[in-house]
């Protein structure tokens, strides 16, 4: 199938006035939630957008709102090899992980009442209405990857971090992938989350019409793909000239292990491909692979 120039430059704008509105309905009315409970209201918490939402790469047929709520007096740790909490005059917390997300929980269910608010092994998700979309919100700690220089003074970086239902620590970077992406879309042009949209948009369609490689690729990993993508691309004039150069760049480099081995999430402090990853490589390649196939690329 072939799509034109005109559906691809349509695809590459964000979400209407309408949709986006309703974006951010959804999280003043998480904010006012958290603001309103007695016991959180006490807690040093922070409460601030991430994800597509935060970096305008959402598109209106997929909309939803991804919110962190982080309590700052606690925090999940990296620590460089021989080094423990002594090292740093760090002592363990006060409140398990778990205990905080129960009050998120019923906070937002105080709130919005309990047939709004679903439990799920990462995040509470919040259901939709007619003002508002549908919302993730993640109960998060502060994350600290500590580093220690070479005249011994140390340093962190700063993320968030959490437990899954399932036991597993999970760190996130948002506010590096917010910046990184803002500097990249200011470096091509504002092609970067142009082409990021287009993408989630064929992704979409190829769903729709029974692609199964569509299935396993979430946004985020279209954003890695897109970061990783050969700046040249973005050199191009028209859309169907950059969306080509990006999913042969990206196809040809995600072949085998070696030649993506390094390459990273957009805030460039984890890796694209390992394990660890809800996606592998495979799924990556496959989903660029029907792409081509899909928009008629020859």
């Amino acid at each position: 199938m072939n799509v034109s120039e005109a559906t691809l430059v349509a695809w590459s704008k964000g979400p209407s006035k309408t949709e986006s509105d309703r974006c951010d309905h959804s999280e003043t009315a998480i904010r006012k939630a958290i603001r309103a409970d007695h016991r959180l209201a006490g807690l040093d918490v922070s409460v601030f957008a991430q994800g597509s939402y935060k970096a305008r790469t959402n598109i209106g047929r997929n909309s939803d709102v991804d919110i962190c709520v982080r309590y700052n007096n606690e925090f999940f740790a990296d620590y460089p090899s021989g080094t423990t909490d002594a090292t740093f005059g760090n002592r363990p917390g006060t409140m398990p992980f778990v205990e905080f997300k129960g009050m998120v929980h019923q906070a937002l269910s105080n709130h919005f009442g309990t047939a709004a608010v679903t439990r799920g092994n990462k995040a509470l998700k919040l259901r939709a209405n007619s003002y508002r979309i549908e919302a993730d919100v993640v109960p998060t700690f502060e994350h600290r990857r500590y580093e220690v220089g070479s005249d011994r003074t140390h340093s962190y970086l700063s993320g968030v971090g959490f437990r899954t239902d399932a036991g597993e620590l999970i760190e996130n970077w948002p506010q590096q992938n917010y910046d990184n992406g803002v500097h990249r879309n200011n470096r091509t042009g504002r092609k970067y989350k142009r082409v990021i949209r287009i993408l989630k948009h064929l992704r979409a369609k190829m769903g729709e019409s029974g692609t199964n490689s569509a299935t396993p690729v979430p946004s985020f990993l279209i954003e890695g793909l897109v970061w990783n993508s050969d700046l040249r691309a973005f050199e191009k004039s028209s859309y169907t000239e950059v969306l080509r150069y990006v999913i042969a760049d990206t196809w040809n480099n995600t072949r085998n292990d070696e030649s993506c081995a390094e390459w990273g999430e957009v805030n460039e402090l984890k890796y694209l491909f390992r394990n660890s990853q809800p996606w592998t490589r495979y799924d990556a390649n496959s989903f660029l692979q029907e792409a081509w196939n899909y928009l008629g690329y020859q």
